[in-house]
């Protein structure tokens, strides 16, 4: 991913284009920030977001918005991180743009964990949120995350058998990919549920 980010730098810097180029930086951020540099990999997202408020752009802004919460969730910023996934749900639901929210709702309940804990019932209320979304979009990929954070919370509630029967079946959907952090993770949990 970094690879590829340097390259949409490299060639919008070239062109002039400052939208892709503030993509980039937000993609290059996150990649950075998801490789183990959180800290430098915010401050290439802080720019890239300062661009695209300047420019006012607002389109895509909800992704790149979860991008920032996910490396301030990597850096341990966690209120931080929560304010940003608050102002993309704030966008999404003003402009429509729903197609990330699964994600956000994700990010949110990570986020909320690390602040107070699994016990908290907004975590559980977000994955719901996050997993209601997702399969109305039809989107597999982002339901499975949270329907893997749901299922642990279940876990480590004692709910065993009722996280095993709501995994299972999103686990078993997926054809290929099973090297994909998400798919191993999922795999690992339904083995342990076993």
């Amino acid at each position: 991913m970094k690879a590829a980010a340097s390259e949409l730098l490299e060639l919008s810097d070239e062109q002039g284009l400052v939208q892709p180029q503030a993509s980039g930086m937000l993609f290059f951020g996150w990649a950075l920030a998801l490789s183990g540099d959180a800290e430098e990999g915010i401050t290439w997202l802080e720019q890239g977001l300062g661009t695209l408020s300047r420019m006012g752009a607002r389109g895509h802004v909800t992704h790149f918005l979860c991008l920032m919460a996910e490396a301030l969730l990597s850096a341990g910023h966690y209120a931080e991180g929560l304010s940003h996934v608050t102002r993309a749900l704030d966008l999404s639901a003003e402009i429509g743009e729903q197609w990330f929210a699964p994600r956000l709702h994700w990010v949110r309940a990570e986020l909320l964990i690390h602040l107070h804990g699994s016990g908290e019932e907004a975590v559980e209320a977000n994955l719901q949120q996050a997993i209601s979304v997702a399969r109305h979009l039809e989107a597999k990929g982002w339901e499975l995350p949270a329907v893997t954070s749901l299922a642990r919370l279940w876990a480590d509630r004692g709910r065993r058998s009722e996280a095993c029967e709501l995994l299972a079946p999103v686990y078993e959907w997926s054809t290929e990919g099973f090297d994909t952090p998400h798919l191993q993770e999922a795999k690992s949990l339904l083995d342990a549920l076993a």
